[in-house]
């Protein structure tokens, strides 16, 4: 029996389509329904469905009248703030495209962006990095000012046209444009029964920042598609708030990153009645991990494996939990392979992750990297890097990757881009970037580099800052007289880590 899971094809996506319009699309039969609740202890910004619609829809008015066009590239340096899901559904439903980015990035990196884009404006948030540039810049101010402008009608058309374009690192160490369509909301539909277990009367608290893309999609765009009311902890509020928020604010499914739960673990968890169950993205989730919480609170966690070329398309499920040690399945209507050098491997055997290249919630592409992208493909299957093993329930246990990217908190981060940065400091003559776990579950990114002398930490604690997001940042930093290498020459990331001092 091959590594091929194909259960069939999903319902295709209607057309005319458009992706804010589907997100939304709820809205006018609960109009008064709390669409949005941004919590904090003993405090909460309830949005109800028409005001969430009649603020996206006039921020659509407001871009258009600003001499945007749909199909133009729009920027977004924005903060922890409602302002970003108001602005990426307000760009889409008028056709614009944005392209929403983490708030740590340094101008340095940002720069690279506005140079490869050229977008037609950026919003920007107070104090979040951004370069001088010529193109028209707008501020939260003016943002709020846009909310209750005329409504702009939907921009319909063709599920398949480019809706927005998100950011990844890739193993050349070059953060690659990530082009998606419309139709990649439709494609969430699959994660409803095959990871989140979502109906209309659950209250869906997330984690993350809004300007996460697991936070917008998981937490926001999901349980609006449902009708469902999502909860996000303001900013500033710690992880030893959470679980009084689950209780108060009546949670019923929780989604966070595996080291949001352990964080959240060094505190008492109280009882939580309400909660239904976890979910759990970007970054692998341990058994330690999943059993300490199952043994704190009663509920479980559900994983969920996905990248930011297909979001997530292997899960658990409260219909299909994992098997002991594997990571879940595809979820229905997916189309997933396990491959070798000659396509599908035998069940039980490893391989590489693939999936379908007619899986509608595929990227179109890298953006003006055709070639790039077309070398990620195998015949009908896009290859992931991830490696796997499929077994006869259709679970998969997770491998790891066939490369050195890493994960910080949730972020792939690729080492070749971390020690480009390093690199250009005067006294480091080689340097080589790896993950490595500091104590049981927790890792974290060490540089280890050659020079004439150790280099004091603060100093290329600073010197990184300059150059890269704090998530990019190395934590750890070791002089080496040599750097491992193969009989090649090729640095060995992987053999850095017994390097570590004791």
């Amino acid at each position: 029996m091959l590594s091929l899971f194909d259960n069939g094809a999903s319902a295709p996506c209607p057309s005319p389509f458009n992706l804010a319009a589907h997100v939304l699309g709820r809205a006018k039969a609960l109009p008064d329904k709390v669409a949005l609740s941004v919590v904090q202890p003993g405090n909460a910004e309830n949005w109800r469905y028409d005001e969430l619609e009649t603020a996206v829809r006039g921020t659509a008015t407001g871009l258009l009248k600003s001499g945007l066009k749909p199909g133009d590239i729009l920027l977004m340096r924005l903060g922890n703030t409602v302002d970003f899901p108001v602005a990426y559904l307000g760009a889409i439903a008028a056709g614009i495209v944005p392209v929403p980015t983490s708030s740590q990035l340094t101008e340095t990196e940002v720069a690279a962006m506005v140079q490869a884009l050229d977008p037609a404006a950026i919003l920007v948030g107070a104090g979040v990095p951004c370069p001088p540039t010529d193109c028209p810049v707008y501020d939260t101010a003016t943002m709020a000012g846009w909310r209750n402008l005329p409504p702009a009608d939907y921009a319909m058309g063709d599920p398949d046209r480019l809706a927005y374009i998100i950011y990844t690192s890739g193993t050349s160490g070059r953060p690659r444009a990530v082009g998606h369509a419309h139709r990649a909301i439709w494609a969430r539909q699959m994660m409803m029964r095959g990871w989140y277990g979502l109906s209309d009367s659950d209250r869906l608290l997330h984690a993350g920042a809004f300007n996460w893309t697991y936070t917008l999609g998981t937490g926001l765009m999901d349980p609006w598609t449902m009708g469902a009311t999502a909860l996000i902890p303001a900013a500033g509020v710690d992880h030893a708030s959470i679980a009084p928020l689950l209780h108060d604010h009546k949670v019923s499914i929780f989604a966070a990153a595996p080291g949001v739960y352990r964080n959240i673990l060094k505190h008492p968890t109280g009882s939580l009645p309400y909660l239904r169950h976890g979910l759990a993205a970007g970054e692998k989730l341990s058994l330690t991990l999943r059993y300490a919480w199952e043994n704190a609170t009663g509920t479980q966690i559900f994983e969920a494996f996905g990248m930011s070329e297909c979001s997530t398309f292997l899960s658990a499920s409260p219909e299909f939990p994992a098997d002991e040690g594997a990571l879940g399945r595809p979820q229905p209507g997916r189309r997933v392979a396990i491959l070798g050098l000659d396509g599908p491997v035998p069940r039980g055997e490893p391989g590489t992750i693939a999936i379908h290249r007619d899986d509608p919630g595929l990227m179109l592409g890298y953006v003006g990297a055709p070639e790039e992208t077309a070398a990620k493909f195998q015949g009908d299957w896009f290859i992931t890097g991830d490696q796997g093993v499929m077994l006869p329930s259709d679970q998969i246990t997770y491998l790891g990757r066939d490369d050195d990217m890493m994960n910080a908190g949730g972020y792939r981060v690729s080492p070749i881009e971390v020690e480009a940065a390093l690199l250009t400091h005067p006294d480091i003559t080689e340097v080589g970037v790896t993950e490595v776990e500091v104590k049981a579950d927790v890792g974290l990114i060490a540089a280890f580099y050659t020079g004439p002398a150790p280099i004091p930490d603060n100093v290329l604690t600073a010197w990184a800052a300059d150059r890269l997001a704090r998530y990019k940042q190395p934590r750890m930093f070791v002089h080496l007289d040599t750097l491992p290498r193969n009989p090649n020459g090729k640095l060995l990331r992987r053999a850095l880590r017994p390097l570590l001092p004791n």
